[in-house]
């Protein structure tokens, strides 16, 4: 039977190990919570579509990446992140005949980053473990789509020359691509249940006596 002090030394070393990353386990909650702001952010520092860029003509493929598929909650991560790098590479262009407001754009930027932020965090923990595939064929491909997407989008503000309409036309598609965020993050759910189960099992330990754990044969 274990001694019951290298029982409760173990337990404290499991314990902050695992509060350590309690964030990047319940990274979907915040990535759902910051993809609905960035949203809102989105739709309130343009305001309504103007009324002359309607006849603006797009070709956009957004059910090119709608397609993609991510069985591995790493990899679904990995394609998140290159999503929000390309939004804020696009938001970091020539903004200055889009006619929007600027703190709100200042907002968006800085929740963009924030998001970014975390997910390297996380996602460098998980290369240190071993737990994500750079090679995997499916994330490459997924890659592929979303760079070939986003620089289609890049060539039409180029095309346009930043002007107004592009920035709102641009400005309706991104607000899709939190759509596809939103259906990426619910990847990302089952990962945060399991952990919450692992540690509320853990916390339902720590908190009985000493003569609890001996009777459950610890």
């Amino acid at each position: 039977m274990i001694s019951r002090s290298l029982l409760q030394f173990c337990l404290l070393l499991l314990f902050s190990s695992e509060i350590s990353c309690l964030d990047c386990n319940r990274l979907h909650v915040l990535q759902t919570r910051m993809n609905s702001e960035s949203l809102e952010r989105l739709e309130k520092m343009g305001g309504n579509f103007p009324f002359q860029c309607l006849n603006e003509r797009t070709a956009f493929k957004p059910r090119d990446i709608l397609k993609i598929r991510l069985s591995q909650q790493e990899n679904a991560k990995v394609a998140i992140q290159q999503i929000l790098q390309e939004l804020f590479h696009i938001f970091n262009n020539n903004l200055t005949q889009a006619a929007w407001d600027g703190t709100s754009i200042k907002e968006f930027q800085n929740g963009l980053h924030q998001q970014i932020e975390k997910l390297e965090m996380c996602l460098s923990a998980e290369m240190e473990k071993e737990m994500t595939y750079p090679g995997n064929e499916t994330l490459l491909l997924s890659s592929l789509k979303l760079k070939r997407y986003f620089q289609t989008i890049d060539n039409f503000l180029k095309e346009k020359q930043y002007n107004r309409c592009a920035w709102e036309i641009i400005r309706v598609e991104i607000s899709r691509c939190f759509l596809i965020l939103n259906m990426l993050t619910k990847r990302l759910e089952n990962e945060g249940t399991i952990f919450s189960f692992f540690l509320k099992k853990l916390k339902y330990y720590l908190n009985k006596t000493v003569e609890e754990r001996w009777l459950i044969g610890l």
